[in-house]
Parts: C-alpha cells; structure tokens; sequence
C-alpha cells in the first residue's frame, strides 16, 4: 500500500509558515531536504527503511535508547515518527522552535551506518543554532535529512520509501515528495 508522507502546502500554510521560518520560500516550504552545498544522488530515490515510533519521548533528545540500532543498515532511509505535526500546526513558531530532536550520538551512529536519508515529522534533527550545521554535517557525509513529513505513523516499521525532489539548483533546501509503500492494506 502506498501511503503519501508529503505535507499538503495551502496558501495558509504557506503564509503561516513564511511569518515564522526564514527560509520558507528559498526550498524550506513543507516537506524538503536540506541538501545544503550537495547535490540529491538520483539513486536515494528508492530506499529500504524502518520508521521508529518516538512518539513517547518527552523532554529530552531521541536517543540510542529509544530504537533498534541493529536495524539501521548502510543505504538505508530512517525515519522517526514523534507525532509532532499532528500535534503541533505546521508554521507556527512553536512548531520551528519546540520540536523534538535526536541526540547528537545517535546522529553520529546513523551516519557510522552508512544510511543515506534521516526522515523526520518535526522541522529539524537539532533546534536553534545547531540546526544549519548539523544538516552541514550529515551533507558532508552524504546523508540528507527530510524534515516535516507527515502521516509516518502509518508507516511505522520496515516499508521502502520513495523520495522525489524537485530538480532545482543553488538552493540549500529542496521540497520533495515522499511516499511510503508499506506491506499493510
């Protein structure tokens, strides 16, 4: 079954969004990935995945603790489903700044993996002053982070994803659609 993990934009999405993101018009609009200086391998557009169901973690990062390292594998798409979007409107300023995050070790531990895409349904792995460098960081080492996906929890576990970004250049963030292709009917 196939299931769409692309933010719908309306133009009141759009014009919530662009009063509380920066970037919102420059790639950064709903669903994207920050590529940062690099280009999107043609090849990450189909990959095996595991989506993690964090939805109970509160008031601290998403760690080690709350998946099954052994099933993030090299070339892999990972997500992690936290509920957040649901949760929170999208274009808040709430919403850019409160999000939930993953620990620094296990950002570290997904990139000695080898995986090729961090999926997320929150507006960044890291908050703050930390958000544009940590997405440097994983760009460096050709892994891409998808942020502000939606509808994971109906793709929680292995599924394989398909990710599809628009063919623009010189842009940090690139909007994207994503879809899952899950077992379930």
């Amino acid at each position: 079954m196939l299931k769409d993990l692309t933010l719908k934009i309306t133009p009141e999405v759009a014009k919530a969004a662009q009063g509380n993101e920066k970037k919102a018009f420059s790639g950064h609009l709903g669903t994207h990935f920050d590529v940062m200086n690099k280009e999107f391998p043609i090849e990450y557009f189909r990959r095996k995945a595991v989506i993690f169901d964090v939805s109970k973690v509160n008031d601290r990062d998403i760690g080690l603790e709350d998946i099954d390292p052994e099933k993030a594998r090299k070339d892999m798409f990972i997500g992690f489903y936290s509920g957040w979007i649901e949760e929170k409107e999208y274009g808040t300023k709430e919403y850019f700044s409160m999000h939930p995050q993953l620990s620094k070790e296990l950002i570290d531990m997904l990139l000695g993996k080898g995986i090729s895409l961090i999926g997320i349904d929150f507006a960044g792995v890291r908050r703050g002053k930390e958000h544009t460098p940590t997405d440097q960081y994983c760009a460096d080492r050709g892994v891409f982070i998808i942020e502000n996906l939606c509808n994971m929890k109906e793709a929680v576990g292995e599924c394989n994803i398909y990710t599809l970004p628009l063919n623009y250049a010189g842009m940090s963030g690139l909007p994207c659609r994503v879809v899952a292709e899950t077992e379930e009917q």
